[in-house]
């Protein structure tokens, strides 16, 4: 196949995180040269977004990631549901142990800036490719053959960088999102979430809690996922709710960090605390994710909330999606506005029916309030780890199996 070298066809990228990454890399490998650009001087090291399901790893492996996901990540096929108020375990989900598991049965904990960081090292010596750091994206201007980035240097300067489409994989506040004027539908959950990062081996604690962990509570519900740290010694994560009137000097205080961890899984001493942070949680989907040569993917397009570790692997398949159609616009003559109309209905769907529907799911059955309603909901996810087609089912809807599969059939 032909290489396009002509700037006019060239992407422009806006956002060099997970998404924006593997979408460079994914127009590459078809032979379109990328332009990839980011604020930041280097991709943010931190704990967030380490999740990466089968449909992503199967993706991961088609891009030749996957090699390098095993090495530096951590591979967890099993996943837990603890009822916080008895210590008891009331739900196992073993990807290996569906009766037809996946191509990849596990969750890869891979860490977001990892795979950012193993993108752009083989991005760095491959002439097609672009990548212009601590710069911002000021304008946009469409014309009939291509789009006109207005962009902003470090040092104040402006430049005009053109290209034949651009994409915002620039996260929830997309400047590309804002400029082009497309909606962002939804709402914002009342509480702000907690993120805890720390070494504690919590498998020490007994075998009722495994790399991936969803603590049931009525007041306070917590998810612990492991991944491999910078160091590759192992790093706990622990996400769960505040009240919305709690202070952030009463929430980050380092008694109060202690408790909330002791709370879920109690031990002697005190836990090594490495980071911590409060963040607003939304629901939103953009109204459209293409407007003429103006496209989102990741977060620009869709936020959730992050019980069941959804948001990356799904602006990942974002990105898969949308370099398979730019490669059938730009090398075979495909029209345009079909396909990344049938875009926006694949990943919309997505979102809709998977992401946004299972992890709103997700955080209800958590935090259920009413003691009959919560009793049967953990009823029924012991019922479903016991019973081999809803086990089976748990993970597939878990794990954005079924999801990705409607989403890929949709027209």
């Amino acid at each position: 196949m032909a290489e396009k070298d002509n700037a006019s066809e060239r992407v422009i990228i806006v956002g060099a995180g997970p998404v924006g990454s593997v979408l460079a890399l994914a127009l590459r490998q078809c032979g379109i040269p990328i332009l990839l650009i980011d604020q930041l001087a280097a991709p943010e090291r931190d704990c967030r977004a380490a999740s990466c399901h089968p449909p992503t790893i199967a993706m991961l492996e088609q891009l030749g990631l996957l090699e390098a996901g095993l090495e530096q990540g951590l591979v967890s096929p099993v996943f837990h549901y603890l009822d916080r108020v008895t210590g008891e375990r009331i739900g196992r989900f073993a990807l290996p142990e569906m009766q037809a598991p996946p191509a990849h049965p596990y969750v890869l904990q891979w860490e977001q800036y990892k795979i950012t960081e193993t993108i752009e090292a083989q991005l760095r010596d491959d002439a097609g490719a672009e990548i212009q750091r601590e710069t911002t994206l000021v304008d946009i201007t469409q014309t009939q053959d291509g789009v006109i980035a207005t962009v902003e240097r470090g040092d104040g300067s402006r430049d005009m960088l053109a290209g034949a489409y651009l994409v915002g994989c620039d996260g929830g506040r997309s400047t590309v999102r804002k400029l082009a004027g497309i909606t962002f539908e939804g709402f914002t959950w009342p509480e702000r979430f907690i993120k805890i990062d720390t070494r504690h081996d919590f498998t020490t604690l007994g075998s009722h809690i495994s790399n991936r962990n969803y603590f049931s509570d009525p007041d306070e519900w917590m998810n612990l996922f492991m991944a491999r740290g910078e160091d590759g010694s192992g790093m706990w994560r622990a996400v769960s709710p505040t009240l919305p009137d709690q202070p952030d000097e009463e929430l980050l205080s380092p008694d109060a960090i202690e408790a909330r961890l002791q709370k879920f899984c109690p031990k002697q001493g005190r836990y090594e605390i490495v980071t911590v942070a409060l963040y607003n949680v939304h629901q939103r989907i953009a109204a459209t994710f293409n407007q003429g040569r103006v496209l989102l993917a990741g977060d620009a397009a869709h936020v959730n909330n992050p019980i069941g570790g959804m948001g990356m692997n799904g602006g990942i398949h974002d990105a898969v999606n949308l370099a398979a159609k730019l490669d059938s616009i730009l090398h075979d003559g495909a029209a345009a506005q079909p396909l990344l109309d049938r875009y926006t209905r694949q990943r919309r769907k997505a979102q809709v029916d998977g992401v946004q529907a299972q992890s709103i799911a997700n955080k209800q059955m958590l935090g259920e309030k009413d003691p009959e309603v919560r009793a049967q909901k953990l009823a029924d996810v012991r019922h479903a780890s016991q019973t081999p087609d809803l086990h089976d089912a748990f993970i597939r809807r878990a794990c954005m199996i079924d999801s990705f599969a409607a989403a890929e059939a949709t027209e």
